[in-house]
């Protein structure tokens, strides 16, 4: 009887297959996973060691003995590090993925292991999935090119100004409640003559120490002041010049009434001017105003919106929703508003604002890429339907 052996392969055979990276991305070292489909390799680099990570993925090919010019698939989280990353790997012919941290399976147990190794291979073993075709696995995060990415900063630094001149008019005041001064008011001009008619609880003017430190405080708060008024004229002037992209869409949902200039500007940089959406209940995703149900054996209830998405988007789109019931009472949306929510109280109106802001942003998307008005709103005079 003639018995089959088995041949064995060799060990300097080259195979076919795809290369897969995951970072887990630190301050000072990144962590990376290396897999075939079947092992997995761990190393550590030093951070931004870009030199040493193209070394480690030829090593890599040669430790798994795959073919020259094999495929290399790479994933990590979203974070702090943004999309620099993403792009280099890009121009390495490295296969990508960006990752929303939150979209990540994890374990249930109340406690869990947790280290760089851990996380690392549990994101190898997912993007091997991922490419597998599971793509319901987790959430990719849609990079934008350089020029959109760029388009989201005079927004961003609008953002960061309001909550710094905040925080200067709350110091301010709060250092005069100390002294039992109330009623005064920092934005105006003529505070710092005020301040000299000021008196404390006793009748007393304002020490020169605490007095000093208001001046300084007072001019940090007119210096943000300024910023803000030359940002919003820098807005202006690509609005009207029209040499970045996006604002066509800016003019036109500036036709409609209750959509201002800042609403306006931060809802196409930050969503309409890059994101493409197939259908409304992608939109309502991407603001995270999508329902969350919870329906499971006898037990169902609705948990509220998912607030998944950005949250720049969602709070403009609540913003703008009560705008909106303001200056276009007669359209469609505000009717269905007043009907369904109008006559309950505050906590039903809040509701209703939320599913108000949900088909406002579908109406303002439907506008901007078909040309649908909503239904019973208002142009500004001039402007065409």
């Amino acid at each position: 009887m003639k018995r089959t052996q088995e041949v064995k392969r060799s060990e300097n055979e080259e195979r076919k297959g795809n290369l897969y990276v995951a970072f887990e991305l630190g301050n000072t070292k990144w962590k990376l996973a290396f897999s075939d489909g079947e092992k997995v390799r761990y190393v550590s680099i030093v951070a931004r060691g870009l030199k040493q990570l193209g070394e480690e993925v030829e090593k890599a090919k040669k430790r798994f003995r795959l073919v020259e010019g094999v495929r290399v698939l790479s994933c990590y989280e979203a974070g702090r590090d943004g999309f620099w990353l993403h792009r280099w790997l890009v121009s390495e012919a490295i296969e990508n993925r960006v990752v929303d941290s939150s979209s990540i399976e994890v374990n249930r147990r109340k406690r869990r292991a947790k280290t760089d190794r851990l996380d690392a291979g549990k994101l190898v073993e997912m993007l091997r999935r991922y490419e597998g075709g599971e793509k319901r696995v987790w959430s990719v995060v849609r990079v934008p090119s350089l020029e959109e990415e760029d388009g989201r900063q005079l927004n961003r630094e609008w953002e960061a100004l309001n909550r710094e001149r905040t925080i200067h008019r709350n110091r301010i005041l709060s250092l005069l409640i100390q002294q039992g001064i109330y009623e005064t008011n920092p934005s105006r001009k003529s505070f710092l003559k005020e301040m000299d008619e000021m008196r404390t609880w006793d009748g007393q003017k304002l020490s020169g120490d605490l007095k000093e430190r208001l001046v300084r405080e007072y001019e940090r708060l007119w210096k943000v002041e300024e910023q803000r008024k030359e940002l919003a004229g820098e807005r202006e002037e690509k609005v009207e010049e029209g040499v970045v992209e996006g604002t066509q869409k800016v003019k036109q949902l500036r036709k409609l009434y209750g959509v201002g200039k800042i609403s306006s500007w931060m809802l196409v940089m930050e969503l309409f001017r890059w994101r493409r959406f197939k259908n409304r209940q992608e939109v309502g995703a991407i603001a995270g105003l999508a329902p969350t149900p919870y329906d499971s054996g006898g037990g169902q209830r609705e948990q509220g919106i998912s607030k998944a998405g950005s949250w720049r988007v969602r709070a403009t789109s609540v913003e703008l929703a009560w705008a909106w019931l303001r200056f276009q009472g007669r359209s469609k949306m505000s009717r269905w508003f007043v009907k369904r929510f109008g006559m309950g109280g505050g906590r039903m109106r809040r509701i209703g604002i939320v599913a108000l802001a949900r088909r406002l942003l579908v109406a303002l998307w439907r506008y901007l890429e078909f040309g649908v008005v909503p239904e019973g709103a208002r142009l500004r005079k001039g402007a065409a339907a």
